[in-house]
């Protein structure tokens, strides 16, 4: 992560509450009008994990205004 990523983003997604704090505290002046949303998925999968991503695919695209069918 980046100060310059945050800064471009419009919303920023994470897992779990504290990963949200961790950004907060370490990059809370490149965090400014974003939306940060907790996703609230236990961190426990491995890279890749296909059931990781059918929980993204499930939970952000509302998020981004999208459709999920």
């Amino acid at each position: 992560m980046t100060p310059e990523l945050l800064a471009w983003a419009d919303v920023i997604f994470v897992m779990e509450r504290h990963h949200r704090n961790k950004l907060l505290k370490q990059f809370r002046t490149s965090i400014r009008n974003q939306m940060i949303v907790v996703l609230g998925i236990t961190d426990d999968y491995e890279y890749m994990d296909p059931r990781l991503i059918r929980l993204f695919e499930r939970l952000v695209p509302p998020y981004l205004g999208m459709r999920v069918e």
